[in-house]
């Protein structure tokens, strides 16, 4: 699966849905003898799957080729500030198996014994010759998790001892396949690259709000990490809030601070945590922590637009989608009563993925590495 040629029609048939053989040749620029032996080896080797006939026109009718699902499937470990979660996911990104763990702290031992047995159980309900047809396990974490400050002293001692976990080698030592790291927010932001709408602009920047806010980066239709892997690290953008103080964006966009305004109101935050869709949330508070985070992401929103000249940011999180859709409109008009001499900001609008995004995002990795290339790349021939 190597082969570039291969790889740019799966990316093809991925963005675009089912083609025949002469609208690829059409698109890529390949003659109608690459396309059809490439095709050929694909249907052959188990990733293309025929749909019925195009019939109606001239000549023979068209046969639409589409990814065949049971082609490849990829695993996604997301490892989060309360909790770590496990997908298996099939060619065509549907979810297949999923389990989750909470915890107080993560720490490197439970999170390998959690993979661990979520790997097996995973595989377990695959038969057992498409076994071989895993790809990979992608992992999204936070960088630098001995950072978070709020810990206590036990789990200080728990989170220390990230500075020294190899956690690919730690899991790859069972399996057979390889193993992915990628920084959480950018594995959202990938998940909303290669999951998400197919016709985004080909830069953006990405918010994605969960416990702490992060944020992800495109550039040239390519999700890029920089030099450490960390590129995009919104959460630390310096802003003001709303009572003139200065702060980071993750002390006024993040969950957590939604949590610690209604603890302080005497009501009960644990529907932020769960997944039903529905929030208890006083509408007030609601609206006193959408009107703070809407101002800071703007704020970093206006910041980045100085440096990077972006036609689209997308905001995404782990909330209802009423609650981002509010989110994203007072974004937005937060961002239009700033004054920002000499800069033209960008459209805000919605990420689609939600509560998945960073384990998507996780399973992404080694489906791009094994099978994709950017989106550009057809356009090329």
């Amino acid at each position: 699966m190597r082969a570039y040629n291969e790889r740019l029609v799966l990316s093809l048939i991925r963005q675009s849905g089912p083609m025949s053989k002469a609208e690829i040749a059409r698109v890529t620029g390949l003659s109608a003898q690459t396309v059809s032996v490439i095709m050929r080896a694909l249907e052959q080797d188990g990733f293309l799957t025929k749909g019925e006939p195009v019939r109606g026109k001239v000549g023979q009718p068209s046969v639409p080729m589409g990814l065949r699902s049971e082609g490849a499937f990829f695993l996604g470990l997301k490892i989060g500030r309360r909790g770590s979660e496990l997908l298996l996911t099939d060619f065509l990104g549907d979810v297949k198996f999923q389990r989750r763990e909470t915890h107080r702290v993560p720490a490197p031992d439970d999170v390998v014994a959690f993979a661990s047995e979520a790997i097996r159980e995973a595989l377990d309900g695959l038969p057992d010759e498409q076994h071989s047809r895993v790809a990979g396990l992608g992992v999204a974490l936070p960088f630098r998790l001995w950072d978070w400050a709020d810990a206590t002293e036990k789990d200080s001692i728990r989170l220390d001892a990230w500075r020294t976990c190899d956690l690919a080698a730690e899991i790859g030592k069972s399996w057979d396949f390889p193993v992915y790291i990628c920084n959480d927010a950018s594995a959202a932001c990938g998940a909303e690259l290669v999951f998400g709408d197919q016709n985004k602009p080909r830069d953006f920047l990405y918010f994605y709000i969960g416990y702490f806010v992060g944020g992800g980066l495109v550039l040239d239709n390519a999700l890029y990490t920089g030099r450490t892997g960390n590129a995009a690290a919104l959460g630390s953008v310096l802003v003001t809030a709303r009572d003139g103080d200065g702060c980071q964006l993750v002390e006024v966009a993040s969950l957590v601070t939604l949590e610690q305004a209604l603890v302080k109101a005497g009501e009960d935050a644990s529907s932020l945590w769960n997944r039903s869709g529905d929030w208890q949330v006083p509408q007030g508070v609601l609206d006193e922590w959408l009107d703070q985070a809407a101002s800071g992401l703007a704020q970093a929103i206006a910041s980045s637009t100085c440096l990077i000249d972006f036609e689209t940011v997308l905001i995404d999180g782990s909330m209802p989608p009423s609650v981002r859709a509010a989110l994203v409109a007072r974004t937005a008009k937060a961002l239009r009563d700033l004054i920002v001499p000499g800069i033209s900001f960008p459209d805000v609008t919605e990420g689609v993925i939600g509560y998945d995004a960073k384990t998507l995002g996780a399973a992404s990795l080694p489906l791009s590495d094994r099978f994709l290339v950017d989106r550009d790349a057809f356009l090329k021939g």
